[in-house]
């Protein structure tokens, strides 16, 4: 047994430690460190984003779209990373550019931006920001844009195609036509909503207050209302008896009248749409769709039958009775 177990303790006391060459410390060394750096560098990165969406976050609060001048364009558009997709509309809005064009697009692209920034859907993935021509001028010659209006999506990676500049000249630049641009690029659905506009519900309510009041006033001599005499000489003097003649003041009030009718079924529309909008239907009462409501009905109602009252002095033969049955038949149907 010890002659047989002495070559093997000879094969093991021959036996010499391997030890890595000399040069590869360094080696080693350099790749620890790159690694290190490669780490520290996308922390850095990670960070410089996060400041940069918070920083867009807050300015978006603010105000749903903000300006920008060379250097925030260079620091949040052009210079990595981004993670977002920012539309910027590219204008001249000083009074000396003297650009109408211009104003109205900034309208429509404010109606847009605050739709996307009070809508459920709302993150940091869009962000809407404009350039002026007076204060950044240099970015108008980097992009060669020499018209404005000009709308441009900038994606988060790579540089802007050709189909990311807004054809404006084509399509035009109503806030629709921007938000399923801005779809089709970015794959984020904007609902326009648009500030309601009540300068014809103000007007028809100073008319009827106007009206009323001096009805309230002569409360005690109201017999001009029932006057026939006034209203035939009223009616002979701007409405033309026969079917084949018409006088131009009676051109006017046919117009008038359709133009009431019109606004009448206007405002029918309007609260018969807005009623079933849950959100319109929060920020407004049910109380002022029914007076809407009213409002347009009478207007159909009353002008319309001032309409027929003039087609029925002109043509006195005509079958109103048929007309009548045909229209409560498809009611009816």
């Amino acid at each position: 047994m010890g002659a047989r177990g002495a070559p093997s303790r000879r094969r093991q006391a021959g036996r010499r430690p391997r030890y890595l060459p000399t040069g590869s410390f360094p080696f080693l060394l350099l790749l620890l460190l790159l690694c290190i750096q490669l780490g520290g560098g996308q922390k850095k990165k990670e960070n410089l984003l996060a400041e940069k969406v918070e920083q867009l976050m807050e300015w978006s609060s603010r105000r749903s779209v903000f300006r920008m001048n060379g250097d925030k364009f260079r620091k949040f558009i052009k210079a990595p990373p981004r993670n977002y997709s920012m539309i910027v509309m590219f204008t001249a809005l000083q009074p000396q550019r003297q650009c109408s064009v211009c104003r109205l697009a900034n309208e429509e692209y404010q109606i847009l931006a605050n739709s996307w920034r009070y809508s459920s859907a709302f993150c940091n993935k869009l962000f809407f920001s404009k350039v002026d021509y007076d204060e950044g001028t240099d970015i108008f010659q980097q992009l060669n844009i020499n018209s404005a209006p000009t709308f441009m999506h900038f994606p988060p990676k790579g540089r802007p195609k050709r189909a990311d500049t807004f054809d404006l000249q084509r399509i035009g630049f109503g806030a629709e036509q921007l938000a399923k641009w801005i779809a089709d690029r970015t794959d984020v659905h904007i609902r326009v909503f648009r500030p309601p506009n009540y300068s014809g519900t103000i007007a028809l309510a100073l008319l009827v207050s106007l009206v009323g009041g001096l009805l309230y006033l002569r409360r005690n001599n109201l017999e001009f209302i029932y006057n026939k005499t006034g209203w035939a000489m009223v009616s002979l003097s701007y409405i033309h008896g026969s079917s084949q003649v018409q006088f131009v003041a009676e051109s006017h009030i046919i117009l008038v009248l359709n133009a009431a009718i019109t606004m009448g079924m206007v405002l029918l529309n309007e609260a018969a749409t807005s009623k079933g909008d849950v959100g319109k239907r929060r920020s407004k009462s049910l109380c002022w769709y029914l007076f809407i409501c009213l409002v347009g009905l009478g207007l159909v109602v009353f002008f319309f039958s001032f309409l027929l009252s003039i087609f029925r002095s002109k043509y006195h033969g005509y079958p109103y009775s048929k007309e009548f049955s045909f229209f409560f038949s498809f009611l009816i149907k």
